[in-house]
């Protein structure tokens, strides 16, 4: 509770500032005791009268008598005796000036100790609480909202600090709304004009068609190959800018077998499918033409930079709720670089010393990450055994009813 309780600024500087005043004032009471002379008593005078009322004797006090002492007389009769008088001070609890009430010095610290106490904390609380508001912008806006803004109180250099931090604050936010809205315009023009280049290039492929085979047919099957390399990429192009656009988002996500979708996709480039004993359909709650992508994608992939067999492996892994299927697609290429596994998967990327004649522009993997993340999955790159890459994604498993 204590530590809880000092863990707050203004109370450490306030403790700090009542520790520091009740110190100087014992230093000072301390040096004041010290160096204080004890104080001159004053010198008493006692009479002896006989029974007619007349005086015999009389004496005074000694000169040197201590502060607490009794009172001694030593008195001369006429007669020449000396009589001895000791008038012994009554007993009384023991005190001194620290705790005397009501201006002993004790009491006197106390009452300051209370009055530093009750005058600087408002100051100090005052203070703190620009400090705690300052704190409280500077954390909404690390939090990701960038509208945060703090009040600037004063002109001391608490109110310096609010308002250079809201001035850092509007640039930054002005920079970040114009960043969006050239990748909005940016994505909107590239979406537009993929989709203007459809009609020139149905018309190109109809007049491909319409010439018919003859001794060109070398030249026509190149042209009709980068008809469909420009068909390809105007389909990912638009699929990107729909999903960045979350205008995927309006599929409707069916309970779908990833083990037919899978089969289907492999049988068209060749690929082996292999799946773990399973006791039940491979399913997924998802997009039937968005996971259909994803798999032709890593399968196009897999054939382009690949030199031997290509297989796709289909597997589930966890349990309960942190069930998953695992989809994971083997090629025996180059391979990919460590430090190239994330790159990989960024829009137009491509690995260096790729070929053109591979074909790609390297958007087929960004898709790949874009449908996998929209499911819900991960997806990865990592070594295969013996040579070439595997591509593994993980999505969430629907529970069989």
């Amino acid at each position: 509770m204590w530590l809880r309780f000092t863990s707050h600024l203004y109370v450490r500087i306030w403790l700090a500032v009542v520790a520091t005043v009740v110190v100087l004032a014992f230093l000072v009471g301390a040096a004041w005791q010290l160096s204080t002379d004890p104080p001159q008593l004053p010198i008493r005078e006692v009479l002896v009268h006989n029974s007619a009322g007349e005086i015999i004797g009389k004496a005074q006090t000694k000169p040197d008598r201590k502060l607490g002492e009794g009172l001694e007389f030593d008195v001369l009769t006429r007669d020449g005796q000396t009589l001895h008088l000791e008038l012994p001070r009554p007993k009384r609890p023991p005190s001194n000036s620290w705790t005397r009430p009501p201006f002993g010095f004790g009491w006197m610290l106390g009452v300051v100790a209370l009055a530093v106490a009750l005058g600087t904390y408002p100051i100090v609380r005052r203070l703190t609480q620009r400090l705690e508001g300052l704190q409280r912008g500077v954390e909404r806006w690390g939090d990701g909202d960038l509208s945060a803004r703090v009040t600037v109180n004063g002109s001391d250099e608490v109110a310096f600090l609010a308002e250079r931090f809201n001035h850092a604050a509007e640039r930054i936010e002005t920079l970040m709304d114009t960043q969006k809205s050239l990748l909005v315009s940016h994505k909107s023009l590239l979406a537009n004009a993929s989709h203007e280049l459809r009609s020139p290039l149905a018309r190109i492929r109809m007049g491909l068609e319409l010439m018919g085979d003859g001794s060109g047919s070398a030249q026509r099957a190149e042209i009709s190959r980068s008809i469909n390399e420009l068909d390809q990429l105007i389909d990912e192009i638009l699929l990107a800018s729909r999903l960045d656009a979350r205008q995927a988002d309006a599929e409707p996500f069916e309970t779908l077998d990833l083990t037919g979708l899978a089969a289907e996709e492999c049988a068209r480039v060749q690929a082996e499918l292999g799946t773990a004993a399973q006791t039940h359909s491979l399913t997924v709650q998802g997009s039937a033409r968005l996971l259909r992508r994803l798999i032709r994608n890593l399968l196009e992939n897999a054939r382009r930079y690949g030199t031997g067999e290509i297989s796709l492996e289909l597997s589930q892994s966890g349990m309960g709720t942190q069930e998953r299927v695992v989809i994971r697609v083997n090629d025996r290429g180059p391979g990919v670089p460590p430090n190239q596994r994330e790159r990989i998967f960024e829009p137009f990327y491509r690995l260096p010393g790729a070929s053109e004649r591979e074909g790609g522009v390297g958007l087929g993997l960004a898709l790949v990450k874009s449908i996998t993340e929209r499911h819900g999955g991960t997806v990865r790159c990592e070594d295969r055994p013996g040579g070439g890459a595997s591509f593994v994604v993980e999505l969430p498993v629907l529970a069989a009813a």
